[in-house]
This record gives structure tokens, C-alpha cells and sequence, in this order.
């Protein structure tokens, strides 16, 4: 048996991480149905893909939400917060060998910590970009993709308004949060308020405020 361990949702300010695990005996049943990394596929095929992979696969999804993230990180590095999930959902699968899309710029050093987290004989290969070198991983990344943006969704259902991706570089998200806090003084629901971009918006706010209070 092999695994692909892949996240979705390591960077927005807005939503929780996402981490899958994809376990077959062989990667041709992934090939057959067209798996390739969720980046190079459109929301629609992901949608189409994704029951599939779970027809043909075991899989493992371990959601982190943005408050355990603000908590977790008062402790670890993102980093080593994902390491330690990756290494919950190994135990999970139980693999002989288990492909992981590195999260650390060192790909040996994401393979040492994920490794000293686990209790199982897994042998481990952590590579950059491995969402496009192994169906597995590919077929991991389809997944996350597809519960991230389903749980984004949810967000915005429960708040009644747009809030893009959550993620930093999208315009909507960076819009709504700003709106929310002028009106609220808080951040909105669902925020990583560690995140840099969460805490340089409410220190903006709060300077228009003593700006227009000294006006």
C-alpha cells in the first residue's frame, strides 16, 4: 500500500487547513480516472474527480481550523504544525510508503520531523511540487482542494456575504475583511488572526479611528 499526503489552505487569512491522505495499492486505478494536481484542474473536474478517488482509494482528511491554527501557532511554526498532521494521517493509513508534498523549503528537513512524529515503519519521500510527479499525491491535493473550497462556502453561507478565497492575494477577501472590521472593530469570523495581513488591517483601522477622533 502507498499514500500521498497533500494540504489545501496552508496561506489564506480566512478558513482552515486541509490535509488528505490518498492510500491505493496500485496508481493506476488514479491514472484511469484522470487524476493530475488539483492546480491543473478546473473546479469542476475536481467536483467530478473527487467521489471517484474515494471509490477507488481509502482516504484521510484532518481539517484545522483557523482558530487552532492561532492557538497551535503560539507554539510551533506552521511548519511543524503540518508535519505533525501529516504524520496523524500516515498512522491513519498505515502505508508501506507514503509520498508527501513538502511543506519546508528543506524537503529532508520536512521528511526528519514528520518522521520523529510517527509511531508506524512507513518509509517517507518528502519532494517539492510532489502533487505533480505522483498520481497519489495529485489525487491527495484533489481532495483537500475540494473540502477546502466546500468548507470556504460554508464561511460564507453562515456570514451572508461574498468573502472570496481567503486568501491574502485575493482583492474580495481582503475587501470583505476590511469592510467587516470598519464596521465591526474585530476581525470576522473564521480569521487567522496571527496571520500578518488579519493584524496589519485592524492596526489600520484602528488608526483612521484615532485619526478621525483627534479630527
Amino acid at each position: 500500500m502507498i499514500c500521498g499526503v497533500d494540504e489545501a489552505g496552508r496561506g489564506p487569512v480566512i478558513g482552515p487547513l486541509v490535509v488528505c491522505g490518498v492510500a491505493v495499492k496500485t496508481e493506476d486505478v488514479l491514472r484511469k480516472i484522470g487524476v493530475k494536481d488539483s492546480k491543473k484542474l478546473t473546479a469542476s473536474r475536481r467536483e467530478t474527480i473527487a467521489p471517484l478517488i474515494r471509490e477507488v482509494a481509502k482516504v484521510e482528511v484532518v481539517e484545522v481550523s483557523a482558530e487552532e491554527i492561532d492557538a497551535l501557532r503560539e507554539s510551533m511554526t506552521m511548519n511543524v504544525l503540518e508535519a505533525r498532521v501529516f504524520a496523524t494521517i500516515i498512522e491513519r493509513l498505515s502505508p508501506e510508503i507514503a509520498y508527501l508534498d513538502a511543506a519546508d523549503a528543506n524537503e529532508a528537513e520536512f521528511d526528519r520531523v514528520v518522521r520523529s512524529q510517527m509511531r508506524c515503519g512507513a518509509r517517507t519521500y518528502s519532494r517539492h511540487k510532489a502533487d505533480e510527479l505522483f498520481p497519489v499525491v495529485s489525487a491527495a491535493s484533489v481532495i483537500a482542494k475540494v473540502t477546502r473550497d466546500a468548507r470556504i462556502k460554508e464561511i460564507e453561507s453562515d456570514i451572508g456575504e461574498p468573502i472570496g478565497s481567503g486568501y491574502t492575494s485575493d482583492p474580495k477577501t481582503i475587501s470583505f475583511m476590511r469592510n467587516w472590521i470598519g464596521k465591526t472593530g474585530s476581525c470576522p469570523p473564521h480569521t487567522r488572526k496571527s496571520w500578518s495581513t488579519a493584524q496589519n488591517l485592524m492596526m489600520v483601522n484602528g488608526l483612521r479611528k484615532l485619526e478621525s477622533f483627534e479630527g
